[in-house]
This record gives structure tokens, C-alpha cells and sequence, in this order.
């Protein structure tokens, strides 16, 4: 594996600042050695970002960064460091320039951003950003949806509780809920918590 260099090349001719949030990335260049890769790489210098060039394409890209921009290759699919929809960063495939690009590889990759030749600075700073962007965004929503599905698992338990409150202590549904809140102020838990204690014991002893 090869790493570049973070020294950041002279640029000679006027362009807006990169945003000050790329300098913190750690970004993953899979890509050829040819002039089109070293095009893109030393565009993705200029945001200050650590990049790491890798070719060839190992067996598992690695799962310690940020970004990974890599050529749309049929065993990338194989190579993503993560379960399909759960991805741990940002991708931009770079699609191929002699030939037709592979829609369903594209469509299983899943990428946050994609990139045409020619690799323009514009073009490579847009994608970075874009990728970025739709990633955090991606993952906000994952969180969002975890906490929904931990409240409704929460929701199910308590009324399983409360059910087997009023079996087993005759006692009515709002008594039932009133009790396994008085527990969890006692205890200093969450009603949750001491919802599944409840439901928990009563699985063992029947």
C-alpha cells in the first residue's frame, strides 16, 4: 500500500478555498497509476485531506477512513469493507472511460457520488462534497430508524409487563403501568428496563 504525501501541490491559477472541514477527511484513492489517477489525486490533496493511493485494488478496501474513490471494477463489489446498505464511509466510483459502465455493478456498489472523465478540479472537489454529504446523511437516517425501532421493542415490552402484571397481581392496566413506573423511579432505571426484568422472570419461572 502506498501513501502520498500530504504536501500540497503549487497551484498557479485561482480557485476558491476548499471547505475547511475537508482538511480532517482520511481518503482512500483506489486507483490506477495512470494520468487520470494522478489527476484526481492530487486534486484531493489541494482540500489538505490525508489520502492513501492503493493499486492494485486489495481483497477489503480498508474500513479505517473517511472517503473511498475507486474505479468502478467488476470485483469492487467484493472489496467494500461493509454489509450491503450499511456502509462505513463515503463512496465515489469513477466511472469507465473506453466502454459502457456496468449499471448493475453501479446499482450494487450503491455510491454516494460518481465521477466521469475527464477528472476535472471542479468535478472532484463536487463529488467529494456531494459524497460526503449524502453519507452523514445516510447515517443520521440509520440512527434515527434504530432509535425508532428500540422504542417500539421498548413499547411492545411494557405492555408485555403490564399484561402479566394484571395476570399474575389482578391488577388493572393503568395500576399495572403505575407499578412498573414506581419500580423504575425506586431503582433509578428506565421503565424499559424494568418492563424486561419482568417479562424476563416471568419467562423463567413460567
Amino acid at each position: 500500500m502506498q501513501e502520498t504525501s500530504d504536501a500540497v501541490p503549487r497551484d498557479h491559477g485561482r480557485r476558491a478555498a476548499p471547505p475547511a472541514e475537508f482538511a480532517a477527511l482520511d481518503i482512500v484513492a483506489a486507483l490506477r497509476n495512470d494520468g487520470e489517477g494522478e489527476t484526481l489525486v492530487r486534486e484531493l490533496l489541494r482540500t489538505r485531506a490525508r489520502v492513501r493511493r492503493l493499486w492494485p485494488l486489495p481483497a477489503r478496501l480498508p474500513d479505517d477512513t473517511d472517503v473511498i474513490f475507486c474505479d468502478l471494477v467488476p470485483e469492487l463489489r467484493q472489496c467494500l469493507p461493509w454489509v450491503p446498505g450499511q456502509p462505513t464511509a463515503a463512496l465515489v466510483v469513477i466511472m469507465p472511460q473506453a466502454q459502457p459502465p456496468d449499471l448493475t455493478l453501479l446499482r450494487h456498489c450503491s455510491p454516494h457520488a460518481v465521477l466521469h472523465h475527464p477528472l476535472t478540479a471542479a468535478a472532484v472537489v463536487t463529488s467529494l462534497a456531494l459524497a460526503q454529504a449524502q453519507f452523514l446523511y445516510e447515517r443520521r437516517l440509520r440512527q434515527r430508524i434504530d432509535k425508532l425501532d428500540e422504542t417500539v421493542r421498548a413499547f411492545r415490552t411494557v405492555e408485555r409487563a403490564k399484561a402479566i402484571l394484571m395476570q399474575t397481581r389482578s391488577l388493572g392496566e393503568e395500576e399495572a403501568y403505575h407499578f412498573i413506573r414506581r419500580q423504575a423511579m425506586n431503582r433509578r432505571v428506565s421503565i424499559s428496563a424494568v418492563a424486561t426484568a419482568i417479562v424476563d422472570s416471568h419467562g423463567v419461572l413460567g
